[in-house]
């Protein structure tokens, strides 16, 4: 979060730049249409409201908000939906305190899907309540047995729940060893991800942690009434992120230095994808207001940090920025993951073209991006296909941290709506105000998750806000185009699959989706593959390359359905 980056001079030289940088972009293709989407959370029973208190000291914390998880937690075929929540904090607050929940107003939530299509639910009974002043949350089956279980990271101390297979949960934080560094000002984790880092058939975890933090009563913005605001992150100091090797067992140990992903950031967003193409899963990670890191997979469960080399560690101009929200997804269909990051106003959202060589180009500008998120500030972001016309467009949810932004710069707004940009083939289109009356609804989005909720070929986003309601963005987009869900299962590998490379191949081309629940901003997505076919009614041809290593291919595959894909035996294709 970059308060400090808010000066006119910026935003003259970005509104020139983007003048010299879109033209041509901004043209839609005739044949393609722009998306409908429809708030559907009060219909379908999601009653969430986000707890997160704003005190006159303005902690940092405040300004965070919480994840969202999409993810089917008892194999019934429909995704329910986890929701993160804040907690109380008392205000002076002492140092060491750690803020705990006091009722359920400010309980984490599990909204079961029934098979009607609503929600309702079901924390008390599933043990999900929650302790703590909750941030984040990462799905995985961590002991492969077959039912998804949940991590949730905490300020002050995050928990690992186990899936039970009987609709509850338990918290096994102490028994597993990943409650995270208990000192004071050690304890503020963030996002996190569930990826098998040494290939072992077992999902490790990689958790970040945002800065060294304390309950500081730092006074920052001017001296007068209204106008205190909350720090900038440069005032305190970078921290490295826990890594958990997984023992098979029911217990991880701490090997982050080990592994090699272990330089003090200030991490906020955290993906997967093979950039590299050796193999091998590497990790995206969005820190805020220093360089962004990209971590390389060696071999063997080390990794090396390629940020600069990779040319991703700053925007096009040589600047840092306020690293957010993270994607990491092949969005021009050549074979090679890109990256995408959100930041705050001012500072445009940084997107990555792969270059195939080991290195991006910064392709803010030349892909439209720039222009359409100049003056916004991005935290969930995800690449999907919400037309499913073969191209992956961009999803945001947008909001600015200072509450008092305005005070000072009246063309940027705290609350701000959601962006869609189409994906045309040939740059992205702000297709916002088009797409339904839900883009025009100021919130301070925060966490986004994205996943297919009723199973009907179109992708869906739940957004949660800072303080406020949880949003389901239901996918309404008048579509005649095909599409295939590929909800893989891991036997040599990992049973959830993450780290897979999916490759489909279609009359316009080949797309590729590595498996994973991780990006976005806090949050977990649905873990199945998703593909817009356009006109075809048949996928040509499925390729899997399992983290395993182990190759599978299927062919002439039936458009319009979810279809399971079991890992075949070592010895079989």
């Amino acid at each position: 979060m970059r308060q400090g980056s808010c000066r006119w001079i910026t935003f003259v030289a970005a509104l020139l730049s983007m003048s010299l940088g879109v033209q041509g972009q901004q043209t839609a293709p005739p044949n393609s249409t722009p998306g409908l989407f429809v708030d559907t959370a009060a219909k379908l029973g999601i009653t969430f409201k986000g707890f997160a208190q704003h005190t006159p000291t303005k902690y940092l914390l405040e300004t965070m908000g919480s994840g969202v998880a999409t993810f089917d937690y008892d194999n019934d075929g429909l995704l329910d939906i986890f929701l993160v929540n804040g907690a109380t904090v008392s205000d002076p607050a002492p140092k060491g305190t750690v803020p705990k929940k006091t009722g359920p107003a400010e309980w984490n939530r599990l909204y079961h899907q029934r098979k009607d299509g609503t929600f309702e639910d079901v924390t008390e009974k599933a043990g999900l309540q929650g302790i703590g002043y909750g941030m984040g949350v990462a799905v995985g089956d961590f002991d492969n047995d077959g039912f998804e279980d949940l991590y949730v990271t905490e300020y002050g101390g995050n928990h690992l729940y186990r899936n039970n297979g009987n609709g509850t949960f338990t918290d096994v934080t102490e028994a597993s060893g990943t409650r995270g560094d208990n000192t004071p000002g050690n304890t503020w984790s963030t996002s996190a991800a569930w990826v098998d880092l040494d290939n072992d058939g077992l999902l490790d975890l990689v958790v970040l942690r945002y800065v060294k933090w304390d309950w500081e009563d730092v006074w920052c913005g001017e001296h007068r009434e209204g106008f205190r605001a909350f720090c900038h992150p440069d005032i305190f100091p970078a921290i490295a992120p826990l890594v958990y090797h997984n023992d098979g067992h029911g217990h991880f140990t701490d090997v982050a230095a080990k592994t090699g992903i272990s330089l003090p950031g200030k991490g906020l967003g955290i993906a997967l994808g093979d950039f590299d193409r050796d193999g091998r899963i590497d990790v995206a990670i969005a820190n805020d207001s220093m360089p962004e890191f990209l971590y390389r997979n060696t071999g063997n469960g080390h990794f090396e940090e390629a940020g600069m080399l990779a040319e991703i560690a700053v925007d096009g101009d040589g600047r840092t920025y306020a690293g957010m929200g993270i994607d990491f997804a092949d969005y021009n269909n050549d074979g090679l993951p890109d990256l995408v990051i959100t930041n705050l106003a001012n500072q445009k959202y940084a997107l990555y073209r792969n270059n195939g060589d080991g290195s991006f180009s910064y392709d803010t500008y030349v892909s439209g991006i720039a222009r359409m998120t100049l003056l916004h500030s991005g935290w969930g972001i995800h690449f999907l296909d919400y037309n499913n016309d073969g191209l992956k467009d961009l999803l945001v949810a947008q909001g600015h941290d200072l509450d008092t932004i305005e005070l000072n710069y009246p063309q940027l707004h705290y609350k701000e709506p959601m962006l869609l940009a189409r994906n045309t083939g040939n740059g992205f289109v702000d297709v916002s105000k088009s797409s339904g009356a839900v883009f025009a609804e100021p919130w301070v989005g925060r966490g986004m998750a994205v996943g297919d909720l009723d199973n009907d070929g179109r992708l869906d986003a739940v957004v949660s806000t800072n303080g406020g309601a949880t949003h389901i963005l239901h996918n309404e987009t008048p579509t005649t185009n095909h599409w295939l869900t590929l909800n893989l299962v891991g036997h040599t590998s990992n049973r959830d699959a993450i780290g897979a490379e999916v490759q489909v191949t279609t009359s316009t081309g080949v797309q590729t989706v590595t498996v994973s629940t991780a990006g976005s901003y806090l949050s977990s997505n649905d873990k199945r593959a998703h593909f817009g076919l356009g006109s075809d009614a048949v996928a040509r041809l499925v390729k899997i390359r399992w983290p395993s290593g182990i190759m599978q291919t299927l062919e002439q595959v039936t458009a319009n359905q979810v279809l399971k894909v079991d890992e075949p035996s070592p010895t079989k294709k």
